[in-house]
């Protein structure tokens, strides 16, 4: 999953939201001393990396990979990761039961707050998430395509993600009905992490 997920699923304990943004700049056993993160926090990266693992192994996202791994090969995962944000964020009222607008406001606001406790390269990446206010422009595909274009100048190898967007145009049904079925069994997963 991407960062509104990550952020959305995290509920509503600061040090988990914080732990969950920062989870992939932070290499290794979070516990270690020289990361300097409080237990909470810690929990929030093991979180992290709970969601990503539930969602790199399940059957339904698998079966979407297959749609786009004609594209974007190896990065087909990258893209559906994106592309679940979008369904999130299109469908984040009925999900959560508030305005998208709403929330992501609240959670740029928790992280300007928290930013002594961002390593450098979530720092850097918390200024164009919030400037160009990354959560809500992922209810549109342009704001998809976007984010999609920025990774793919990120990527080692070609991913053709900057072209992805297409897909995710021709397969919407597709990709939606998918995280439909996907997205209530990743709640129950976290609600039990969290218990």
């Amino acid at each position: 999953m991407n960062i509104l997920a990550h952020a959305y699923l995290a509920g509503s304990d600061e040090d988990l939201i914080i732990g969950n943004f920062i989870a992939d700049f932070i290499k290794g056993n979070p516990a270690q001393p020289h990361h300097g993160l409080s237990e909470g926090v810690q929990r929030g990266v093991w979180l992290h990396r709970g969601i990503d693992t539930y969602t790199d192994t399940h059957p339904i996202v698998e079966e979407l990979r297959q749609v786009i791994r004609p594209r974007c090969r190896k990065y087909a995962g990258v893209a559906i990761d994106v592309f679940l944000d979008h369904f999130l964020a299109v469908h984040f009222t009925e999900v959560a039961g508030l305005a998208l607008t709403q929330f992501a406001q609240s959670f740029y606001r928790l992280i300007e707050r928290s930013t002594e406790q961002l390593p450098a390269g979530a720092h850097r990446m918390a200024g164009y998430m919030i400037g160009q206010d990354w959560l809500t422009s992922y209810q549109t595909l342009e704001g998809i395509d976007r984010s999609l274009r920025g990774i793919a100048r990120r990527t080692t190898f070609p991913s053709n993600l900057d072209t992805a967007v297409a897909d995710l145009r021709t397969h919407y049904s597709i990709f939606d009905a998918g995280f439909r079925r996907f997205f209530p069994q990743l709640q129950q997963y976290v609600a039990s992490q969290r218990a």
